[in-house]
């Protein structure tokens, strides 16, 4: 069970990222974050792994005080918490292989890391996770050679090597075109239903929100207005999240 509660982050120059948010997520639940560019998704995915310090509330995983645990503790933590990027996080001139096995850098020795040495048992993991996500012969090609679509496999593939209980995806399908972006959800679904990965995913289109969320909250200008069902979210509650003059397209 992921919790949070009353959760704020202010900015500097007082700029509000979200404000007073609170909602719980059960394990193995697939959570659909919604709101408009700027409404404070990616903030709140970031706070709940402590990439952005948040300034008020707290955040209870599985009984341990997110908010309240020290560096080394976050270390642990953040080995079994996947993120999935918008813009993909590669690192461009490495190999794919290379990218995915830094999904394993919490588990190895810090020196050996350093100079790509992994065990036998992490590297057949690698292949078998690529193999997974459909890009196993890309594995040698570096990652600037590949597709948006294929870096964000490669993005998902790294997340998946962490052997991950969360994985929060920060608009993991924004720059991709349509079917890219349903053969993407697919894979985070498959993470959630097969590996029985808690998911959160930050998204614009209602449309994917219908046919992958289990559960779903809204923010609009870091403040939570909405949770429940897909199927909850009405005309008017739409309008309060999206503002009076959007369209309904899913």
């Amino acid at each position: 069970m992921l919790k949070v509660e009353h959760l704020t982050k202010v900015y500097e120059g007082g700029v509000v990222g979200i404000e007073d948010v609170s909602f719980e997520v059960p394990e193995q639940q697939f959570l659909a974050v919604i709101g408009l560019s700027g409404s404070g998704k990616s903030t709140l995915l970031r706070c709940i792994n402590r990439l952005i310090e948040p300034t008020e509330g707290r955040i209870t995983w599985n009984g341990v005080d997110i908010t309240a645990a020290s560096q080394e503790e976050m270390r642990r933590i953040r080995r079994k918490i996947g993120m999935v990027f918008q813009h993909f996080n590669l690192v461009h001139r490495s190999r794919v292989m290379t990218n995915v096995l830094a999904g394993r850098l919490g588990y190895v020795n810090p020196l050996a890391s350093l100079i790509n040495r992994f065990p036998k048992s992490d590297l057949e993991k690698a292949v078998a996770t690529l193999t997974r996500v459909g890009i196993a012969d890309k594995a040698r090609a570096r990652a600037d050679e590949l597709s948006g679509g294929q870096q964000q496999r490669v993005g998902i593939a790294r997340a998946m090597m962490q052997d991950p209980e969360m994985v929060l995806a920060d608009e993991p399908v924004a720059s991709l075109d349509p079917v890219l972006a349903d053969s993407i959800m697919s894979y985070l679904v498959d993470i959630n239903k097969n590996d029985n990965v808690t998911v959160l995913c930050s998204l614009h289109f209602l449309d994917l929100v219908h046919r992958y969320a289990d559960f779903v909250i809204a923010l609009n200008e870091g403040k939570l207005m909405f949770q429940g069902t897909p199927r909850e979210i009405t005309d008017e509650k739409f309008k309060e999240i999206y503002g009076q003059e959007a369209e309904r397209l899913g």
